[in-house]
């Protein structure tokens, strides 16, 4: 039988520190919604050490769920939903609410109508104190962080003029247009962030 799994050498370098951000600020359970899961590899690891919680991925792109679903059966765990097509960019999601959501590299790799999607859905659907958990490489204050990152910005933008790496207080201000509250930043390896952002509670 073909082996439709794929492979992403970088969430295997990922997904453990994002998984300690992810940990650290999660409600006890309750359902994670991954928007643009890609191979699959990351929300399997997220099953496996999220027991509590249900894992439901999701991708726009048929071989990538045809990954994902392939990566949650060689795993054998039972809180990972079969993969959702789902595109961050549409006015309605398949997903009505989530406890959290969880987007890595996507917001550089897609349309910035992709973003503003990612923004407008997970307001949608997360409750007050929900999460919002976004990885990737940005520019701070109008620059790049690293000459890597300058390069990879350059090789995005030539493969498709609508992609490139994002500057933190842009998406900071579409976060806030959306109703979350100003972001987390943490620092990652090889130069990427972790935005969390959250929906402010009730009178909160």
């Amino acid at each position: 039988m073909e082996d439709l799994r794929l492979h992403a050498p970088a969430a295997l370098r990922n997904r453990d520190p994002i998984l300690d951000i992810v940990q650290a600020n999660l409600p006890a359970r309750g359902l994670i919604l991954e928007v643009a899961s890609g191979s699959g590899e990351h929300c399997v690891r997220f099953g496996e050490k999220l027991p509590e919680h249900t894992i439901q991925p999701s991708d726009p792109d048929p071989r990538a769920r045809a990954s994902i679903d392939a990566w949650i059966a060689a795993s054998g765990l039972k809180n990972i939903r079969a993969a959702i097509d789902l595109d961050a960019s549409a006015p309605t999601w398949p997903l009505k609410e989530a406890a959290a959501v969880i987007c890595i590299n996507m917001v550089h790799i897609s349309p910035w109508a992709a973003t503003e999607g990612l923004f407008s859905g997970a307001a949608r659907i997360l409750p007050p104190g929900g999460a919002l958990f976004v990885y990737g490489p940005y520019k701070r204050g109008g620059a790049h962080t690293s000459k890597g990152n300058a390069d990879f910005d350059r090789d995005l933008r030539q493969a498709n003029p609508e992609w490139g790496i994002r500057d933190l207080e842009q998406v900071g201000e579409l976060a806030a247009a959306n109703g979350f509250a100003d972001p987390r930043v943490f620092e990652m390896p090889a130069n990427n962030l972790t935005l969390l952002f959250s929906k402010p509670r009730m009178g909160g």
